[in-house]
This record gives structure tokens, C-alpha cells and sequence, in this order.
């Protein structure tokens, strides 16, 4: 296990908010992430699908970065995604994003394409030895088609510029043989399996739900560290019904935390959340800590 974590505990996936009109609102972000770090993240990882990375141009990926570097500073760190399925596309996201004063980049496994593990590994060696801040790998198996599998994390783990994983592979045994033979720092990328990953030595989260809840979910890390666990799954427990209707409900959780949030619109092919959804959303979040963070 890392005894520093390289991006700190508590990170938030920050969705990007947009203008009526739909162009990028870099007020916005800063606005939302000096909340968020006020709030207590100690990170914030942009550009990322929850950013509504797939539908935002390089331009905007790297204003955006710009715009939350500045508003933050050293109160947390910025990580940023770089992930697409073309390596010398990775590359050139990676160095713009390192330019633009992100403290380490998030990269996604190529997707569609669905490369054995060799060429997977060769990718993220491709993307580490182009950079000098560090590499957080993203392993989501459900979205690109193809995982990070143990031995090749292992393998990958020697790179002194990949020191982390976001972890949304669902599978808890790989991810504890790994955390147990390497130093890489795994970040839960599921708010259902923070807590338990977290008992297994993982380091923190990336978390969606944290745009809306970061103290919520930072309080059961913070118990669990205290060595109140039973007090840590107390908390844990309290945050599941928010979560389940904004990662589990059929709606993507960038639709369900602008909701919430009252940011913008999303770019299509999403479409807001309804009504109705709306208003079980804000059930939820004011069960779980009063009016809605839009104040709406």
C-alpha cells in the first residue's frame, strides 16, 4: 500500500457544466470545483464521462483544466482524462493536459477496438514515458470491452509514472491481489464498493455522487480511518439511496448530478433527467442532508 495517497482520498468525478446555449461555462467550473474542494475534496478529476468527455472538443477539455487549476491551486490536486481508443491521440491529450497544469492524468483502457493485454500495456507505457506527471489507469471493463487483468497491472505497476488504478472492474479479489504485491493506489470507482475496497487497503474514491455529496461520502472514510467501522458502514449505509437512484436508476450519472446541481444542460445524445425523476432525486438528497445544492 501507498502511504501518501498521490491525489489524495476523497476525489470527485466534476461533471462539466455547460450555458443554456451549451457552450462550456468555465465560470461555472470554478465556481463548482472551489465548492467542492471547500467541501472537502482533495481532489478533482475532469474530462472524464461524467464530464461529458466523449462530447467535448480538446480545446474545451484543456480550457477547462486551465480554468480549475487556477480556481483551486494547491487545495487539491487535478487530474484530468485523456483516455480515447487512438494511443497517438492519448499522447497528445496527455501533453496538452500536462501543460495546462494538471497534476496527473486518467487513462482509460482503448475501447471498441477491444486490444489484447499486450497491447494494452504497451498503450499506458506509451502515455507514461510521454509525460512527467503521473498516470491513474482506469480499469471499466463494462464500458471499453476490455479490462486491465491483474498480471498486467502488476507488470504495469513497475512504471515509476503509473501510481494508480480507478477501479470500476467489479472484481474485489483481483483488485486486493494487486493492492497487496504493488504500491499503486486504488481508487473505487463505484460509491457501492468505496467502503469495501477501502477495507481491503484501497486508498479512497473518484466518485460522480460526490459532486452533489462530498462531505457524505468523505465521513465514511474519515470513520473507517478513526476506527469506527461500524460507525463507517453507518454512514456508508446513508448514502446508498441517493446513489442507487443516481447510478442505478437507468439514467447516467452526469444526467442525474446536473439534475441535482441545476449546471446546464447535457450535450446529446444525453437527455436531462424528467420530472419525476427530478423529484425522487431531491427526495433523496435532502434525506440525506437538506435543500438541494442548486437551491432549487
Amino acid at each position: 500500500m501507498t502511504t501518501t495517497p498521490p491525489f489524495g482520498r476523497a476525489l470527485c468525478a466534476m461533471i462539466t457544466p455547460f450555458t443554456d446555449s451549451g457552450e462550456l461555462d468555465l465560470g461555472g467550473a470554478r465556481k463548482l470545483a472551489d465548492r467542492l474542494v471547500a467541501d472537502g475534496c482533495d481532489g478533482l478529476v475532469l474530462n472524464g464521462t461524467t464530464g461529458e468527455s466523449p462530447t467535448t472538443s480538446d480545446a474545451e477539455k484543456t480550457a477547462l483544466v486551465r480554468a480549475v487549476v487556477e480556481a483551486v491551486g494547491d487545495r487539491a490536486s487535478v487530474v484530468t482524462g485523456v483516455g480515447s481508443a487512438d494511443t497517438r491521440h492519448t499522447v497528445e491529450l496527455a501533453r496538452s493536459a500536462e501543460a495546462a497544469g494538471a497534476d496527473g492524468v486518467l487513462v482509460v483502457t482503448p475501447y471498441y477496438s477491444r486490444p489484447p493485454q499486450a497491447a494494452v500495456e504497451a498503450h499506458f507505457r506509451r502515455v507514461a514515458d510521454a509525460v512527467g506527471i503521473p498516470l491513474m489507469l482506469y480499469d471499466i471493463p463494462g464500458r471499453t470491452g476490455t479490462r486491465i487483468e491483474p498480471d498486467t497491472m502488476l507488470r504495469l505497476a513497475g512504471h515509476p509514472r503509473i501510481v494508480a488504478v480507478k477501479d470500476c472492474a467489479y472484481d474485489l479479489l483481483g483488485s486486493t491481489k494487486v493492492i497487496a504485491r504493488t504500491s499503486l493506489a486504488y481508487y473505487s470507482g463505484c460509491e457501492e464498493l468505496n467502503l469495501p475496497l477501502y477495507a481491503v487497503g484501497g486508498t479512497g474514491f473518484v466518485s460522480t455522487v460526490a459532486n452533489v455529496a462530498p462531505r457524505q461520502l468523505r465521513a465514511v472514510l474519515d470513520a473507517y480511518d478513526a476506527g469506527r467501522v461500524t460507525e463507517a458502514a453507518r454512514l456508508n449505509r446513508l448514502t446508498i439511496p441517493l446513489t442507487e437512484l443516481m447510478m442505478a436508476s437507468g439514467l447516467p450519472g452526469t444526467v442525474t448530478a446536473k439534475a441535482l446541481l441545476g449546471a446546464g444542460p447535457v450535450r446529446e445524445p444525453l437527455q436531462p433527467a424528467g420530472r419525476e425523476a427530478v423529484d425522487r432525486l431531491r427526495v433523496a438528497y435532502e434525506a440525506l442532508q437538506g435543500p438541494s445544492p442548486s437551491g432549487l
